[in-house]
């Protein structure tokens, strides 16, 4: 399988209410990305380790849309972000097309290693169908999907994602430990900058 054949699907597309708005062009205030905007810390480690990625914004969010732009993303408008996450996934799989997979990252999880990405899209590549890393017991994010999944993640709708699909395929699921605790850690509001 060709690595420059599965593509980086960046989940971007939130509207941020529980933050305020316009989470992803926060900058995080602590640590070693201190300074840089929430979502340009997660394209970032998700490009380093998947060349190729497609990050699906909202409508009628010309910042957000700029910021990946400008960092070297194929940026893709979703009319139906308001749907949610599902449709979200849906639009970004649909622009990526026929592919050898999919690595599925939030773009409000910017503490994600780019290494653990990596292992991700290696499991992908090695022939697993879903994989996922996996720490301390629970299953994070990113989550990589084999060309097989292409019409069912198409067809998603709603907020809860790929959720379901994977719990219906939970016997495809290879779960990767890693001592990585950025694959569970995400930013809904202010106070999960610190």
């Amino acid at each position: 399988m060709n690595a420059s054949d599965i593509v980086g699907i960046l989940l971007a597309a939130g509207s941020g209410s529980r933050f305020g708005g316009d989470k992803l062009l926060a900058r995080l205030t602590s640590g070693e990305f201190a300074g840089e905007a929430i979502g340009a810390a997660a394209f970032r480690h998700l490009r380093e380790a998947v060349p190729n990625v497609i990050v699906v914004v909202r409508p009628g969010d010309p910042s957000l849309a700029a910021m990946f732009g400008a960092a070297g993303a194929r940026v893709v408008r979703c009319p139906l972000a308001a749907d949610g996450m599902g449709a979200s996934l849906a639009c970004g799989v649909r622009a990526a097309g026929d592919v050898s997979g999919y690595i599925v990252a939030l773009a409000d999880m910017p503490w994600t290693r780019a290494a653990t990405i990596g292992t991700v899209r290696a499991a992908i590549e090695a022939g697993a169908q879903i994989a996922a890393p996996e720490h301390r017991g629970k299953r994070g994010h990113p989550v990589g999907f084999a060309r097989g999944y292409r019409a069912q993640l198409e067809r998603l709708t709603g907020d809860e994602g790929a959720r379901g699909l994977i719990a219906a395929n939970a016997q495809s699921l290879s779960l990767l430990p890693t001592d990585d605790p950025g694959v569970l850690r995400d930013i809904d509001t202010r106070a999960d900058l610190a």
